[in-house]
């Protein structure tokens, strides 16, 4: 059977050959309408369309019906939720939190009101005349035509897109689905958008600011770096600069195209056939970020602690080697506060058991309380996957804490690491979750502050798990997961805290995500910031990255840090919300005499900045924004900010722009008003780029607005353990025109 090359049959994955027959049911337009406690429920009639190149009806199958509900809630909220599979509209799973309530929907012929009298949605109902149609082009038969107005603006309807080069040519279908030989699957849902509209978000996407003309699979997976497709933390949620989000609520494999596949549409397909999306509309930015918070949960607030330096490497090997290095920390006094082991702390390096090496860490507990009596805490890595010969294995297997595998599995290298592992651990299984927590329990009752939850983007697929198949399981399991984690280390700690790499809707709950392993080159720092940008786009307010690069390039372990990369990144890294060293090879400063002085002075200021930090994040914690803001958030209306991905607010008042190439310059956008170089007191007009800007090593380009006050403390200290945030003084702009001396 010939493929068709028309419509959405690439997007949506569609083959009519024999062999896997496939075939496509269309909406229609609705036949019924009603309303039912509170919903609007809209009768659709779905047809199976012919296999050939032109969409016609297979008027000798009989169509079938489906229900398409319109749900209205505060904060300027529509659902629009179909199912093909008898799926049911829940308003609690592991992603929801539900901080919203449900408004009652009413119709007025073909207008669905709130009880206010807003405007929610419209069902055109009118067809087009026949006699608008040649014998050449047939009449179209008549698509569901819904517009909807989830915040009552008129001014931007969110309508299905009916979009078609002629009547049986298709781009995008409004509502349509595939069947196979195994039952319905792979839903499609299409919106109309404009031709200057730009899109953001979509998760952690090491991509331009605007993400109009791309396609993404909403699969997770190990980015191995950041700067490609691939996607640690894929979120289905994007905004638009006609100011709504959308919402799309399923953990399935899913796609979305962003004006794409056709530039007439935004299309999402779903690989179960269920469509289930909340429409956020709202008069700012944040109010759409906050909507999508009160559906999905707030962030916690992080301790202050944590907000300090974090000094790793990959890796320490032992106790003897982790304190001679904090010993130095504080004995020349480069403030810091976390201390990370990673994959060496085990008897074998990456056999992840839970447990110290009895060698090279003898007295694991005194060692914790040593470095704690130093203002020390500690991080330790591990990872969801029980390795063949860990100690744990057999007792896994015996009680199915981890998933049963329908085939022999052998790591290729390629989803997990060099070694084998015999199994995912079964979060979808209760008894499996509190046996991981019982593990990590012990190493919190010795004083380790925090769990690395790293991995988790990629499961075991050719296995069974107790409560999901594992493709629906699979962008799911980092929410499980790092849930897991997070409760143990705050009801043991009393700290809620993880360093996590994946991620899905709902982990912003469970703070904080880093960006994964990027190079320690300019681009892989450039990549970074777009990453950790788009995230604070999809709902997370908290973000960190390994200074200065995690790898290193051309070889991977050994290569050295150009010194330059290092400084630059320190300096990018205090105007992020959580500041790590990391990576395969030496990171502390001293290794790099001829800089050690400058990001000496650099660490000072991050621990003068904290109380301004801490203020910033708990406003993060309850409103809708992130701590590092893409312009455009408070720019909407500025054209220019939603195509500026190496800018942003540092919380309120900091507007910074990193530097991130070898000429020590940049050209720098500074949008409406007057700004003024933190750093050095220069005054610049907005709403202009200027062109070319020069930056020695020692400072980076840091902005504020005329009359800004920042708290600061006042001391130079070596952990926040000797910090009292009430004795921050407030440090003016004004009464310091030649800036901040550092």
């Amino acid at each position: 059977m010939k493929q068709t090359n028309y419509h959405l049959f690439d997007f949506m994955d569609f083959d009519p050959a024999m062999q896997r027959q496939e075939v496509l049911w269309k909406a229609y337009a609705p036949t019924h309408v009603e309303e039912h406690d509170g919903d609007i429920l809209i009768t659709l009639p779905f047809q199976r369309q012919k296999h050939q190149e032109d969409m016609a009806p297979d008027t000798d199958t009989p169509q079938e019906e489906h229900t398409l509900v319109l749900r209205a809630y505060t904060n300027n909220i529509l659902r629009v939720f179909i199912t093909q599979t008898n799926d049911e509209m829940t308003d609690a799973d592991d992603m929801l939190t539900m901080q919203v309530e449900k408004l009652p929907l009413h119709l007025l012929g073909d207008d669905i009101l709130t009880e206010d009298g807003i405007r929610r949605a419209t069902i055109d109902t009118a067809i087009p005349p026949l006699d608008h149609w040649s014998d050449l082009l047939p009449p179209p038969q008549p698509a569901p035509s819904i517009t909807f107005f989830p915040d009552g603006d008129n001014t931007k309807p969110i309508a299905l897109s009916d979009d078609h080069f002629s009547p049986p040519r298709y781009d995008a279908l409004p509502l349509g689905y595939v069947e196979t030989q195994n039952g319905k699957e792979r839903a499609t849902i299409s919106l109309k958008c404009q031709p200057d509209e730009c899109f953001v978000g979509t998760g952690e996407r090491f991509r331009k600011m605007d993400l109009s003309g791309q396609t993404f699979q909403l699969k997770n997976q190990d980015g191995q770096g950041v700067n490609n497709r691939r996607c640690y933390k894929n979120i289905p949620f994007y905004m638009s600069s006609r100011m709504y989000g959308a919402f799309f609520h399923t953990s399935d494999y899913c796609k979305l195209s962003l004006a794409d596949h056709s530039t007439r549409s935004v299309q999402f397909l779903c690989d179960h056939a269920t469509i289930d999306v909340f429409l956020i509309g709202g008069k700012t930015m944040e109010e759409i970020l906050r909507s999508n918070r009160m559906l999905t949960g707030f962030p916690a607030m992080p301790p202050l602690w944590s907000f300090g330096i974090w000094m790793s490497r990959m890796t320490y090997f032992s106790a003897d080697e982790v304190e001679a290095i904090c010993e130095r920390l504080r004995s020349e006094h480069y403030p810091c506060d976390v201390i990370h082991l990673d994959t060496g702390w085990f008897r074998t390096d990456w056999l992840c058991e839970w447990k110290f090496n009895p060698e090279r860490f003898p007295a694991p507990k005194a060692f914790i309380h040593r470095l704690a009596e130093k203002g020390f805490k500690v991080s330790l890595w591990q990872l969801p996957y029980v390795a063949k010969g860990a100690e744990q294995l057999e007792e896994a297997k015996e009680n199915n804490y981890i998933s049963r595998l329908l085939k022999e599995q052998v790591s290729d290298g390629s989803n997990f690491s060099a070694l084998d592992y015999a199994g995912t651990i079964d979060f979808t299984y209760p008894r499996a979750t509190a046996w991981y927590k019982s593990l990590l329990h012990e190493l919190l009752e010795m004083g380790v502050k925090c769990i690395k939850t790293d991995f988790g983007e990629n499961i075991h697929m050719e296995a069974e798990y107790h409560g999901m198949a594992p493709e629906r399981l699979n962008n799911l399991y980092a929410l499980l997961y790092q849930r897991a984690a997070y409760e143990e280390t705050k009801d043991t700690t009393g700290d809620g805290i993880i360093w996590a790499r994946a991620a899905w809707a709902g982990c912003q709950r469970y703070p904080l995500h880093w960006g994964g392993d990027s190079a320690s080159t300019w681009d892989g720092m450039a990549g970074s910031l777009k990453g950790g940008l788009h995230l604070g786009l999809s709902g997370f307010a908290f973000w960190s990255h390994d200074v200065p690069g995690f790898h290193s390039l051309p070889n991977f372990m050994n290569s050295p840090i150009d010194e330059k990369v290092y400084v630059r990144w320190t300096q990018f890294g205090v105007f992020t919300s959580h500041m790590r060293y990391h990576g395969t090879s030496k990171r502390e400063p001293w290794h790099y005499p001829a800089i050690a002085p400058i990001v000496k002075r650099w660490w000072q200021l991050r621990y003068k900045l904290l109380p301004y930090i801490v203020e910033q994040s708990e406003k993060a914690c309850q409103g809708g924004m992130p701590l590092l803001q893409a312009l455009l958030l408070r720019h909407p209306h500025d054209r220019q900010c939603w195509h500026i991905d190496d800018e942003y607010y540092f919380g309120e008042d900091f507007l910074v722009c990193p530097i991130m190439n070898e000429a020590d310059k940049r050209d720098i956008y500074l949008p409406e008003g007057r700004w003024i170089n933190f750093f050095t007191g220069e005054e610049l007009e907005g709403s202009r780029w200027h062109y070319g800007m020069e930056s020695p090593l020692e400072l980076m380009p840091v902005f504020v607005r005329p009359g800004t006050t920042i708290p600061i403390y006042p001391d130079n200290i070596d952990s926040t353990d000797e910090m009292d945030l009430s004795k921050f003084v407030c440090w003016s702009i004004n009464d310091n025109p030649k800036g901040y001396k550092l």
